[in-house]
């Protein structure tokens, strides 16, 4: 078993980055980078930064690499969400990663404040998600409906903090804003999160994050954990 134990940050050229990219993990299969918030994993307009653009930059640089630079993109995070992040240095591992987070036997853990009206306990959370085409965001049932894609989580823990509650969750699925609306679709929105209720301020992003990835490794197929530290603004919150 291998762990990521040890990062590394690495200063880029001022024109490839917002700031410094934190490498969790590093191998010549894989690249796995803290995401900070407000950075869009992918799929920015011409001109604009992503995690993509980052990690190729730094790839180009580290490695002296001319032309394009591959890299695939095996996991995503919302913009306003930190952690984990991973990337495939080949087009091989790629696949291979593609296949295991298709066939759910990667393992997602992720930390997250809420505060609310509502009560949130430990347990299996299921809802089924549909994208709500005028307000432009997701919706949660608890029914199945026509057009929902079913989603689960487990609610490992539940801390009471000052500020509400600090959880730990694990994802059993993955769709588009999932912990976010399966929260929030429960009275207990996500601290920062407004666009799903939440009226408490937070200010790096929303308190959601990716804390820690589990995968075989697509050559070697050990298992293979990558952990992120929650960011220093949240001992603020606990």
């Amino acid at each position: 078993m291998r762990d990521s134990a040890n990062f590394a940050i690495i200063d880029l050229p001022e024109s490839a980055a917002l700031a410094p990219l934190e490498v969790l993990y590093e191998d010549n299969h894989l690249i796995a980078i803290m995401k900070p918030p407000g950075l869009s994993t992918m799929g920015v307009r011409e001109g604009e930064e992503s995690a993509v653009t980052l990690v190729k930059a730094y790839l180009k640089q580290k490695y002296d690499k001319p032309g394009n630079v591959y890299l695939g993109v095996v996991s995503r995070l919302d913009s306003m969400v930190t952690g984990v992040l991973l990337f495939a240095k080949t087009s091989k591992a790629a696949k291979r990663l593609n296949e295991q987070f298709r066939e759910r036997t990667t393992e997602k853990t992720y930390q997250a404040i809420v505060s609310g009206s509502g009560v949130v306990e430990t347990g299996k959370l299921t809802d089924w998600i549909r994208k709500d085409e005028k307000n432009h965001r997701m919706i949660a049932s608890r029914h199945q409906t026509a057009g929902g894609q079913k989603g689960e989580l487990l609610v490992e823990s539940v801390e009471e903090v000052p500020t509400g509650y600090h959880l730990t969750i694990k994802l059993l699925t993955g769709r588009k804003h999932q912990i976010r609306v399966q929260l929030a679709s429960r009275r207990v929105p996500i601290l920062g999160d407004r666009k799903y209720g939440s009226s408490a301020p937070f200010p790096a992003g929303i308190a959601l994050h990716a804390a820690e990835l589990v995968i075989g490794h697509p050559v070697s197929k050990e298992k293979l954990t990558i952990t992120a530290p929650i960011p220093a603004i949240w001992h603020n919150f606990l």
